[in-house]
Formats: structure tokens, C-alpha cells, sequence
């Protein structure tokens, strides 16, 4: 089995994976503990799908029962630079450094549709493969695959990777010898608790989803909390500051897959001028395109509220008209940021006349 270890590593590797790492189909008590822990205070929000893949991620046998080995897989999408430096780029939209190009998802999938076939044409096996939306504990399998350990931020560390590996997963329905687990690195730093801008992680391994940007940017439907829209600052979609600090990044390269590679950062402005249409050509093979053009408009919105930029005030007032309320609202919210008491308090008098959304009348009247 060692040498059809090695064949399965050196083919996995020709693919473009940067780690490969074996382990056995189990769930250890304490994972299972801290996710039910996670779900009873509701820390994930909207995403009920966590709840309906709780029996599913406790036993992994219930996903396929014929494995017996699970490889583990990571793929370096690492920028070859700090992102924290966008962070005071307050005109830019700030997108997360792994939606910068094409989805993740189809990239890492068509390089283990290969993988499968390989395998099946080669030695006659099957095998399952997933990529990070299957109900797996991912993360705890990458750790006992020796890939690297789960942060205080709770995301995966890799010494040599730092906070940058994309994870998936092939299923096998044979016994291949295991690799060594990891072990916890961090020791007393917790640099990534104390970046975070909305403080959503609580203390070590533990993070409320509904405080943290990338929830809120990507998943969340609904208006941003008002506490926390100044704290997003010009994030339109996701946020690496807890990864992007993490000192073991200082041993990362940059990502050898040019279809991760992020193509850069444009201005709120470029952003306020998309239409629907606009938005689904630009973002075709993005992972952006799931959260939909009304959800991501609500985003730029906000953060062009943050940026002080003055000449972004006609744009917002014209979606004050929009036909999606959370579009006038968060417009409402962003022009009170960004015109002085007097203007703003005209604009309010104005639209109050033929508003008649309830949540748009609330943001009008939160400034007084």
C-alpha cells in the first residue's frame, strides 16, 4: 500500500496541490462538542444548513459508508503580500484575497474530477471527492492529515503555508497507511482575536458568525447591524484581517495557480456604476456571483458610506429611488455618513414624503 500511497501523492501533487496528508474517517468527541456548542448559541446565524448537516458531519460513514481513508488536500492561494495594506484604501473595494479571481470551488473540483479517473482507469477504485461545502469537519481531518492545526481564528495554520490553504477531500474505499497528526503552534499569540475590526471572535476556537465581515458581506440577506457598519470599513465582500496577520504568513509564497491570483482592487465608484447585468458578466467565475447583485450592491453601499469620499454622494442619492428597499435604506445610512446635518436633514424631509417601507422610514430616522 506504501508504494500506491506514493503514486496517489505524486499524481495528487502533478495537479497542483501543494499538501497532501491521509488520515482516517473519524470525528473526535471534542470537535463534536464544540459544534454542537457553536449551533445552541446560534453563533451561525442564518446558516441553517450547519444544523441540517449536523448528523451528517458526526459520522462520516453516513456520507459514504465504504471509506476507509480520507485524503486530505490543501491548495495555496496565498497573495505573496499582506492584505491588511487594502484595509486604508478607503475608496477601493476591498474583496477577500481568495474571491479575487475565479471560484475556488470549480478550480480545486475539475483538478479532483482528473484525480478520480486517474484512479478508477489506473486501479479500478472509486472514491468520493468533496470541496469545503459537503458536511465534513474539514479542519479537524486536515489536522489529523498533518497538513497543519486549527488557529485561535479557527481557521487551518500551515508552518510552511501560514493561514493560506483552500481544503478538500477524497474519500477511499481502502486502507492506505495514515500520516502523522499536527500540533498547535499558535502558543500565547492571539494577534488574529485582537485584529478582528467587529470583535466575532470571542476567545480562542470560538467565533460568533453573525459579528464577523465575512458573514455579514456574503451570507447575511438582511441590513448590517448599526454597530458594526463603520467597523466593515471599505469591505465589499469577505475579510482576511485575522488571516492576514497571522505570523506564520511570513513563510508563505504566492500561489502557483494563476486562476487564483487576485487581479486587484477597483474603486466604490467603478462598483456604484454596475447594473444587474453588469455585475453578473464581471463576476461570471467568481464565487461573488452567489450572494446575488442586490446583496453585494447593499455592501458597496455601506462601505461607500466609510470612505469620506464626497464625490460618491450622487450615485448613492440616486439609489435612494431603488426599487429593493435594503438599496434605499442602506443608501439612507450611507448619505447620512456622508452629507452634513443640514443636507441630509432636506434629503430626509423630501423622501419621507413618498417613503413607505418600514425599514427604510427606521434608517431615515435613526439620525435626527
Amino acid at each position: 500500500m506504501n508504494d500506491l500511497k506514493n503514486k496517489i501523492c505524486l499524481k495528487l501533487q502533478s495537479l497542483g496541490f501543494d499538501v497532501v496528508g491521509i488520515t482516517k474517517p473519524k470525528v473526535n468527541k471534542v470537535t463534536i462538542n464544540n459544534y454542537n456548542l457553536f449551533l445552541k448559541k446560534k453563533y451561525h446565524g442564518d446558516m441553517h444548513w450547519l444544523e441540517n448537516h449536523k448528523k451528517l458531519k458526526k459520522d462520516l460513514f453516513k456520507i459514504w459508508n465504504e471509506v476507509k481513508t480520507i485524503i486530505v488536500l490543501g491548495l495555496n492561494y496565498s497573495p505573496g503580500y499582506n492584505p491588511l495594506v487594502h484595509n486604508s484604501e478607503k475608496e477601493s473595494g476591498n474583496i477577500s484575497v481568495y474571491a479575487q479571481n475565479e471560484d475556488y470551488h470549480t478550480v480545486i473540483k475539475e483538478k479532483l474530477e482528473i484525480f478520480k479517473k486517474w484512479l478508477s482507469d489506473q486501479y479500478n477504485i472509486d472514491s468520493k471527492i468533496f470541496v469545503d461545502t459537503s458536511p465534513i469537519f474539514e479542519k479537524q481531518l486536515a489536522q489529523l492529515a498533518g497538513l497543519g492545526w486549527q488557529g485561535k481564528h479557527t481557521n487551518l495554520v500551515s508552518k510552511k503555508h501560514g493561514s493560506w490553504l483552500f481544503l478538500s477531500e477524497i474519500f477511499l474505499p481502502i486502507d492506505i497507511p495514515n500520516d502523522n497528526k499536527e500540533y498547535d503552534h499558535c502558543g500565547s499569540c492571539d494577534d488574529c482575536i485582537k485584529v478582528c475590526p467587529t470583535e466575532a471572535i470571542l476567545k480562542e476556537n470560538v467565533i460568533d458568525a453573525r459579528k464577523c465581515i465575512s458573514y455579514l458581506t456574503i451570507e447575511h440577506k438582511g441590513p448590517f447591524p448599526l454597530s458594526l457598519r463603520k467597523k466593515i470599513g471599505n469591505k465589499i465582500y469577505g475579510c482576511d484581517d485575522c488571516l492576514s496577520i497571522c505570523p506564520w504568513n511570513k513563510f508563505s509564497s504566492k500561489s502557483k495557480e494563476k486562476k487564483l491570483i487576485g487581479k486587484g482592487l477597483n474603486e466604490l465608484s467603478f462598483y456604484l456604476q454596475l447594473n444587474e447585468s453588469d455585475f453578473y458578466n464581471l463576476f461570471n467565475k467568481s464565487p461573488i456571483k452567489r450572494i446575488g447583485w442586490i446583496r453585494f450592491l447593499r455592501n458597496v453601499i455601506i462601505c461607500a458610506g466609510n470612505s469620506a469620499n464626497q464625490a460618491l454622494r450622487d450615485s448613492l442619492i440616486n439609489y435612494t429611488c431603488h426599487a429593493e428597499p435594503i438599496i434605499r435604506g442602506a443608501s439612507v445610512w450611507s448619505l447620512s455618513q456622508l452629507l452634513s446635518k443640514n443636507d441630509f436633514k432636506i434629503l430626509k424631509k423630501k423622501l419621507l414624503e413618498t417613503e413607505n417601507n418600514s425599514y427604510v422610514i427606521f434608517e431615515l430616522n435613526v439620525f435626527n
